[in-house]
């Protein structure tokens, strides 16, 4: 299928014209507060896609991701996954992004789902992870199919739930359905903020665990009847500080990963309960005088991709059953929460080599190859649907994910959805 020697131009043009319809649509997008957790307005704003990408000729299909953790009646976990077939056989190129944003927190100058528009900027939760991302391959495809509509193949469009806390109502669960099977679709492009001139190849690998110790509970002026958990637990972080940071500071991956302190293995003490629980809001009684019989952390451990998980945990392991071996009456039990195995495209995958050609086209200039410290729902594309074809790239700026006064730049956007239109132009009509 050939196309005259001014494609570029012309999809670029196509671009630069709908601009004012990339910001509309960002805005409306983060208008809708899809907060999770707990979920709120998933099948609002898959609503909205299905009617915006009805008007270019896709057909939508709505699925619940029933029995998903966070799943029910009142949060029902919804997905979208729209399709536009070209005239003729061919690859189909799959754009997913995730709906979901995290909660608004603290320090915000700007109304948080006001999607302001000021100085070149959309201002808003969501803005750049990743509903800028979305709003951006949505445009970018519609330019395309609008300058080139007899293509081959076929464009897909996702909005799924709940990336922000693992994807498993969204992603992981259309894998398991076989929506990401390598037979359906091709290449996949996950517009997560990772800047425009960047492209992912992947992440490392997560292990979220619960470490448990347990005390004997006894009178607080009486403390030596008792056994407590939390000064066990004191003897488990001490051990963290002295061996285990240390230990992981030692291990270095090859994985261009981002920022340079991501690339050693990291630990993070995400949580801690120990004793009586918290009160309730607006209880202000004192606590009750007892010797806590139950203490516990939540640990995030990140892993390269040089190390085995198995030996992730026994690393663990082996620390507790020394401290158990120097403390009479420790106890503790661990509890797997979830894990991640680290994924890596290939730098010579299709997918990688023709976003790379169009950001060298868009910005003069060669991309930077990066991983990300953390995960996204490229390892359900990869693990579950058993596709290595798939990469992020996306417009906005990382570190202001999750910020208060989180924006993304209209530029970016406008760059990001020319560098999509020539991908899908290199790999569906060319």
């Amino acid at each position: 299928m050939s196309q005259p020697p001014d494609l570029d131009a012309r999809l670029a043009a196509e671009i630069d014209a709908r601009r004012d319809d990339l910001i509309a649509l960002t805005q409306d997008l983060v208008r809708l507060p899809t907060l999770n957790p707990p979920g709120h307005q998933y099948r609002e704003i898959c609503d909205y896609l299905e009617a915006r990408l009805a008007a270019t000729g896709f057909t939508a299909e709505l699925i619940r991701a029933h029995g998903s953790p966070g799943d029910s009646d009142r949060y029902p976990r919804w997905n979208i996954v729209a399709r536009r077939d070209g005239s003729a056989p061919g690859d189909c190129v799959h754009f997913n992004s995730h709906i979901d944003v995290v909660e608004v927190g603290q320090g915000w100058s700007k109304e948080p789902f006001g999607a302001v528009l000021e100085g070149g900027r959309i201002y808003g939760r969501g803005t750049c992870d990743m509903k800028g991302g979305l709003a951006t391959s949505i445009v970018a495809a519609e330019a395309f199919i609008a300058v080139c509509p007899d293509y081959r193949g076929a464009i897909e469009i996702s909005g799924t739930a709940d990336e922000e806390t693992g994807g498993y109502g969204g992603v992981a669960y259309l894998a398991e359905r076989g929506y990401f099977a390598p037979d359906k679709v091709q290449h996949v492009i996950i517009p997560e903020p990772l800047n425009k001139d960047r492209i992912c190849l992947g992440h490392r690998g997560v292990w979220w665990a619960e470490i448990e110790t347990r005390g004997r509970i006894a009178h607080g002026s009486m403390p030596f009847l008792g056994d407590s958990a939390i000064r066990h637990m004191s003897a488990v972080l001490h051990e963290i500080e002295t061996y285990l940071y240390p230990l992981l500071a030692e291990k270095r991956t090859a994985m261009p990963v981002v920022p340079e302190g991501a690339r050693q293995s990291t630990l993070n003490i995400n949580s801690i309960h120990g004793g009586e629980a918290e009160p309730e809001p607006g209880f202000d009684g004192f606590p009750a005088p007892c010797v806590a019989d139950r203490c516990r952390i939540i640990i995030d451990r990140r892993f390269l991709i040089e190390e085995d998980l198995a030996e992730v945990k026994a690393e663990m392991s082996r620390m507790l059953e020394r401290i158990r071996a120097e403390r009479p009456s420790f106890t503790y039990e661990i509890r797997d929460l979830h894990e991640v195995i680290p994924s890596m495209a290939d730098r010579d995958a299709p997918v990688v080599r023709t976003v790379a050609q169009a950001i060298e086209k868009v910005l003069a200039r060669q991309p930077d190859y990066i991983c990300s410290p953390g995960t996204y729902d490229q390892k359900h594309i990869d693990r579950i649907g058993k596709l290595k074809n798939c990469i992020a790239y996306g417009p906005g700026i990382l570190d202001l994910a999750h910020q208060p006064d989180e924006w993304i730049g209209v530029q970016d956007m406008v760059d990001s959805a020319k560098v999509m239109a020539l991908t899908l132009a290199e790999l569906l009509a060319r």
